[in-house]
């Protein structure tokens, strides 16, 4: 073998080795990548389960970051880009869903805070009461952009404007993350503690 088909053959095998590693997730029958491009920034998963009502599989929940967070607060404090991932595993009324949402961010978030919330949750309540339903593999991001806010894409199409403040984003994540979760192992799963 020469010196050259030798290179080649390592260069085969790196590839053939990163495209393991960075090989989706299947969870319920829904890809997970490891990674992801946010408007140019990098996103790595930080953690992805799966939210049960009761015995029912309701969505899978997935959480990009640029770097690993272990902590509600760590998560809030990262800077730069994020995302919330939702895959819906069973169709569902969107606007039940919205309102579900809703709840989640009044039980988490801070009393204080939710009058400047008031704004954003109307327009989130607004996107979700337009999609009618959500049908089992329809998938919603929640996307922190630095310098633009929270955008809310329902199969990949933005819904209206951004949200400018933080707050908002992180109001919304602490849906998942928060004290009061929507789902306590899918909190840890998120969070990469334990899998749901």
């Amino acid at each position: 073998m020469t010196r050259l088909s030798r290179w080649i053959a390592l260069g085969a095998l790196a590839v053939a080795l990163w495209n393991a590693v960075a090989a989706p997730v299947d969870m319920a029958g829904v890809k997970i990548d490891d990674t992801l491009d946010l408007n140019g920034s990098k996103l790595q998963l930080n953690g992805a389960g799966i939210r049960f009502k009761a015995v029912f599989k309701v969505y899978t929940a997935s959480l990009y970051l640029g770097k690993k967070c272990a902590t509600t607060d760590e998560v809030l404090a990262a800077s730069g880009a994020k995302r919330m991932s939702i895959t819906m595993l069973r169709d569902i009324d969107a606007n039940e869903l919205g309102k579900l949402f809703t709840r989640g961010v009044e039980d988490n978030s801070p009393k204080s805070e939710m009058v400047q919330l008031i704004p954003g949750l109307l327009r989130m309540s607004q996107v979700f009461s337009d999609q009618k339903n959500l049908r089992a593999g329809d998938t919603f991001t929640i996307d922190w952009v630095p310098g633009k806010g929270t955008v809310i894409s329902v199969k990949g199409v933005p819904q209206g404007d951004p949200v400018k403040e933080q707050a908002f984003f992180n109001a919304l994540i602490r849906i998942w993350l928060g004290p009061s979760p929507a789902d306590y192992k899918l909190k840890d799963a998120l969070l990469g503690v334990a899998a749901a």
